[in-house]
């Protein structure tokens, strides 16, 4: 046994989101070591006010406004890096510099997996379940195909090309031959705006489940940031009125 384990808060809604969830956040951010977002992408939202500034953040956990606390964003959220340096360089002109690290194992948002949420948005009518087309179910179901392409494999540039070719050509297929829409974007294209980004974030790219079991076991404050709310979990919400993610807080331990 292990007398200085760390001690956990988990911050999940009890509804549909919008709870008040980042008012919370806010009460413990500054008291911890870790904030860590487990779940979900850019489709989620918080809106968090430090000393009369506003800051609202899409990935990035609220943490990040306080200054101590290391923000992570762990292998269950899907990233879209350009939304991700976009929204570092947004936190950098409001005078933060971010403590941030991102999971090596995080799935990435490709533009393919937009354009198949656009598609299959229109053919699924009102089982589309209000999605807010940012590629959030695709990258998923790419998760779950093994078929998926994750942060680490943007730093190996022979690596990224053999899964891009696998991942482009599946969902290319589903997207102009199923569903009768095109995809606007070539695989080269996609290979070096995407290399580009993989670059730009390497400083932030970490092995997080190390870094966390390591705070956990040596006593540091950590707290999850969940997003949206349990009646949106994909297991146990609404179905199929659901999100793509478990939002529950035994998600954490993913």
């Amino acid at each position: 046994v292990t007398p200085n384990l760390s001690k956990i808060t988990a911050i999940v809604g009890a509804q549909w989101g919008d709870e008040g969830k980042g008012k919370v956040t806010d009460f413990f951010a500054g008291e911890s070591d870790y904030v860590v977002r487990f779940h979900g992408g850019n489709n989620a939202g918080h809106t968090v006010v430090v000393n009369g500034n506003t800051y609202k953040l899409h990935l990035i956990p609220s943490g990040v406004i306080y200054g101590k606390p290391i923000s992570v964003i762990g292998n269950g959220v899907v990233v879209d890096p350009g939304v991700l340096l976009d929204e570092i360089d947004y936190i950098i002109k409001k005078g933060v510099e971010p403590k941030l690290m991102v999971s090596d194992r995080a799935h990435v948002i490709m533009p393919y997996h937009i354009a198949l949420d656009e598609a299959l948005s229109n053919h699924q009518g009102k089982l589309a379940a209000g999605s807010t087309k940012r590629g959030i179910a695709p990258v998923y179901a790419d998760k779950m195909f093994r078929n998926g392409i994750r942060l680490i494999d943007l730093l190996e540039p022979d690596v990224f090309r053999e899964k891009l070719e696998n991942g482009y050509g599946f969902s290319k297929s589903l997207i102009e031959k199923s569903l009768g829409h095109k995809l606007g974007i070539s695989k080269e294209e996609i290979f070096y705006t995407y290399s580009g980004y993989g670059q730009q974030l390497k400083e932030y790219v970490a092995d997080t489940a190390v870094e966390l079991y390591n705070a956990h076991k040596s006593g540091k404050s950590i707290l999850f940031e969940g997003a949206q709310g349990i009646s949106l979990d994909v297991d146990h919400g609404v179905y199929p009125y659901t999100t793509s993610s478990n939002t529950a807080a035994g998600h954490i331990s993913t």
